[in-house]
């Protein structure tokens, strides 16, 4: 007696991936509305099935549909858009930047189905997202019938979804009451990675997975920075600092730990959590190569992902498979280690353990979900086919299949892909659309290219500071403090303020050596106490654009405008960012004096040059100003001014800043 099913894939090699990786060179898989009801040689699984449909697989091996665990989705739409450049760059001056200003539910929406599109063809049937809009994502995977865990993404500052981390985690909430108990959509929540979050931020993700019983997706000492900036701020490596903060109580999935030590090690495979191995995105990003074989021989649940199609760029998961075999061997200088299966293994069973998925999917068992995909074995690629060895299958699909290989694949019994056709998704629309949104990026970043202020605007906080500055310039050759301190105290003059600096100048030209030209300064301040102690530091940046002057007599009335905005990254960031013709440094100690001086104010600094190293002096006043008139009466106190410091050898005139000299 036979039972009726709705499908049978019968003459095709079955890798069941289960137990005992138990594999049958002549076999069948028999599928009942979203279930697997049978695995087996296919002359026993036809005298106990029959279907309506029957899908020949001769010359094809039936695979569990591979799981990518690590993507973004949506930036399929930024593919290509900034690549070969360091991570902080790439992400910081680019990526975010772009977010901003086009990420909305349509982008993420199309972004997705291009995704999903990419991912069927190359037989993935789940992945795990994380980004902004995550409903949207996850609408569009479930439109197209793929499974997804899908983590609204919380950062600490705002994010194109959301202006707070309080709005985001209230988002994160609703996202996950909304998509509970669906079908394909195991919701999520996000934390981005411990340098994007706070401790608050991390304790209310926590309570929502526990809450909830969802997991927990983050990104976990991706470079080697991440970890030297945790140890710094927290004292500890990024790991224990999630312990520290409840992250490992959670049913985590932590992507990337590409610089982990064996005691982090330790805390993950104790937590139950799930790893991520992306290694294409790892490498291009000179991230590094995640410790993974010290992984497996510790017994932590590792998969693999593509991470996201910006960063790869790519979503072929059997590229990323054959990569991180390969990695593997080089890296350890062992052929043997992470054999094929191993390989195959953790983007199909080990993949779907480290979603905390493999009670439903990552292998072909009885009972669990119809998730397949079929891949061909006749291309010239993968020919001819040796049966010697049971595991050959493995190093068949490993190191030779290609995505392009998969010709059908199914999810929860629903077909997404026939004889290479797509059923849920039009390609033609999808590339349409997005050609039509990567014109739009194109010409954003075109205009902004097109000015160093453009740029500068984009890292945020900028301020315009007066337009009009007047200063001038002396020479102190002897006890230069004595006399400053000496010329202040002048009845007509008060101190209202006093600070000690070291002063370390980097000024990027943009138009060769000319020093007219619009420059942008990155200053590094060291601010030193009355022991001469370094007690504080603040960078900044300063855009100086192109402008006029007029000389007074002993004095220089400058008119150029002048941007300021936070510097919050390193001296090498804004160099790759901004890309500068060329670099001048110009290091010094300075003292300065906030005075008033007939009811106005001004600055008056005393400077030692140190690099280029000068062995006088400068003492400098100046006082900025909007209006024009303004400037020219200060112009005529600032001369009075200096004329009270009576041991200055000679007046400069420079321009603006000692770069000039």
């Amino acid at each position: 007696m036979t039972h009726d099913v709705n499908t049978l894939f019968v003459d095709g090699i079955v890798l069941t991936m289960n137990p005992t990786f138990d594999c049958f060179a002549r076999g069948a898989v028999a599928v009942e509305d979203d279930r697997i009801v049978a695995v087996g040689p296919v002359d026993d699984i036809l005298s106990a099935y029959q279907a309506p449909d029957v899908v020949s697989c001769t010359g094809k091996v039936i695979i569990p549909g591979l799981v990518n665990g690590h993507t973004h989705a949506p930036m399929t739409l930024l593919r290509g858009l900034a690549d070969d450049l360091r991570l902080d760059v790439w992400l910081l001056g680019y990526m975010m930047p772009v977010e901003r200003e086009f990420v909305s539910p349509e982008f993420v929406r199309l972004g997705t189905r291009l995704a999903c599109a990419e991912m069927i063809r190359s037989g993935v049937t789940c992945f795990a997202d994380m980004y902004y809009f995550e409903e949207y994502v996850a609408g569009a995977a479930a439109d197209a019938g793929m499974r997804a865990v899908c983590a609204e993404t919380i950062l600490k500052q705002p994010a194109p979804d959301a202006y707070s981390y309080e709005e985001s985690l209230r988002k994160c909430r609703q996202f996950i009451e909304h998509w509970q108990g669906h079908a394909l959509v195991t919701p999520a929540v996000g934390p981005h990675a411990q340098f994007t979050s706070t401790p608050e931020i991390l304790r209310i993700s926590v309570q929502m997975a526990q809450q909830y019983q969802v997991p927990l997706l983050t990104h976990v000492s991706e470079t080697a920075q991440e970890v030297i900036d945790c140890l710094q701020e927290h004292g500890m490596p990024v790991v224990p600092w999630l312990q520290a903060n409840g992250i490992l109580e959670t049913r985590l999935i932590a992507a990337h730990c590409v610089h982990i030590n064996e005691n982090e090690k330790q805390l993950l495979k104790a937590a139950g959590a799930g790893v991520i191995h992306n290694p294409s995105s790892n490498l291009k990003l000179a991230s590094g190569i995640a410790p993974v074989t010290r992984m497996l021989q510790r017994g932590l649940t590792v998969g693999i992902g593509t991470d996201g199609p910006a960063s790869n760029n790519d979503l072929d998961m059997f590229d990323e498979i054959r990569l991180a075999a390969f990695l593997a061997k080089g890296s350890s200088g062992d052929p043997t280690v992470l054999p094929a299966r191993q390989a195959f293994a953790m983007a199909t069973i080990e993949g779907a353990r480290a979603l905390h998925l493999a009670e439903e999917i990552g292998s072909l068992e009885p009972g669990k979900r119809a998730d397949l995909a079929v891949v061909d074995l006749c291309q010239l690629h993968n020919t001819p086919g040796f049966e010697r060895d049971a595991d050959n299958i493995y190093s068949r699909l490993v190191y030779a299949a290609k995505s392009t290989d998969v010709t059908d694949v199914m999810v929860n019994g629903r077909w997404l892909m026939r004889d290479r056709s797509l059923l849920t998704l039009s390609e033609t629309d999808i590339r349409a659309e997005a050609a039509e949104t990567a014109g739009r990026i194109d010409r954003f970043l075109m205009e902004r290219e097109e000015s160093v202020l453009s740029k500068l605007l984009v890292i945020g906080g900028v301020r315009q500071e007066e337009s009009f500055e007047i200063q001038v310039k002396g020479i102190l050759k002897e006890n230069a403090l004595q006399h400053v301190q000496q010329a202040l105290s002048h009845p007509d003059i008060v101190v209202t303020k006093q600070s000690h600096y070291r002063q370390f100048d980097s000024y990027f030209f943009f138009d060769d050596a000319d020093l007219d030209a619009e420059r942008l300064r990155f200053r590094e301040d060291e601010i030193i106490n009355e022991r001469g102690e370094v007690v504080d530091a603040r960078n900044r940046l300063t855009l100086i654009g192109r402008g006029g002057e007029r000389e007074f007599p002993g004095a220089v009335m400058l008119f150029r405008s002048r941007f300021i905005a936070p510097a919050n990254k390193s001296l090498r960031f804004y160099q790759e960012y901004f890309h500068p013709t060329s670099v001048r440094h110009v290091n010094k100690e300075r003292r300065r004096w906030q005075i008033r001086y007939k009811q106005t104010v001004f600055a008056v600094n005393l400077d030692k040059l140190l690099q280029p190293a000068m062995d006088n002096h400068f003492v400098e006043l100046k006082a900025r100003t909007w209006s024009q008139k303004d400037a020219e009466r200060k112009a005529t106190l600032i001369i009075e001014l200096m004329g009270l410091f009576d041991q200055v050898d000679s007046v400069v005139t420079i321009p603006d800043g000692y770069v000039d000299l």
